[in-house]
């Protein structure tokens, strides 16, 4: 498939509202490449997804918002996890795609190589983090709710999960609806991944994008609740 021909009206997807988990517009999904992600991954890419600044702008992002000395999951890690250097963690574990890039990252005290979009399952007991954190990578998951689901259930009360996306992708294996959707509709279906996963306080968006020039930085955050009989995003 040609890419013009991958293109839909942004209408086709920006207005839609999924009902359930399985409902979703036709294509959202599809991707230019739809050969394994293995295959594509097999070969290690040392190289930053996001300007200097930005990246300085999600350090300090998850300086103000992890919690300090807690358990993070880094989600489709690579060979830099952008935590702030001076923080201690109790664990930081990473799951990505390629062995070598996660051998590299020395923030990692656990290294998980694993294919979401074959088994979304997370290899983690329950309620065993106090924070996922996903950068630049939610453009790939071809099966985020069951993903999102995933992570609610390793989190522990009151954890957090950060999703933080820019305009930066390998567009062979983003899915379709990240080539046609504009910054803010992408946000919006992030927040309703959320929701149609349940067990999540309403996500909210933050803006922290550092100075024009530089690749924008938008956050989406949901957090579990820290106790039972709070209310949840699928129940507002």
């Amino acid at each position: 498939m040609g890419r013009d021909a991958f293109r839909l009206p942004r209408a086709v997807y920006a207005g839609y509202v999924p009902k359930s988990a399985d409902e979703f517009p036709e294509g959202f999904f599809e991707r230019l490449d739809p050969s394994p992600d293995a295959d594509f991954y097999v070969n290690p890419r040392l190289v930053a997804h996001i300007d200097e600044a930005t990246i300085d702008a999600l350090t300090q992002a998850y300086r103000e918002l992890l919690p300090a000395g807690g358990s993070v999951l880094d989600l489709m890690s690579s060979w830099i996890s952008h935590l702030p250097e001076e923080a201690r963690y109790e664990r930081v574990a990473g799951l990505g795609m390629n062995a070598l890039e996660l051998d590299e990252n020395p923030r990692l005290n656990e290294r998980v190589v694993k294919d979401l979009n074959v088994d979304p399952s997370l290899p983690f007991e329950d309620e065993s983090f106090d924070s996922v954190v996903n950068a630049v990578s939610i453009q790939y998951l071809t099966r985020p709710v069951e993903v999102f689901a995933e992570i609610c259930r390793v989190l522990r009360p009151g954890g957090i999960h950060i999703v933080a996306t820019s305009h930066r992708m390998f567009p062979t294996k983003a899915i379709r609806a990240w080539h046609v959707l504009q910054p803010q509709d992408r946000i919006r279906w992030i927040q309703r991944y959320f929701e149609l996963a349940g067990g999540f306080l309403p996500a909210e968006s933050l803006d922290r994008s550092p100075a024009s020039g530089t690749d924008p930085l938008w956050l989406v955050v949901g957090r579990k609740p820290a106790e039972s009989g709070a209310p949840l995003a699928a129940e507002k």
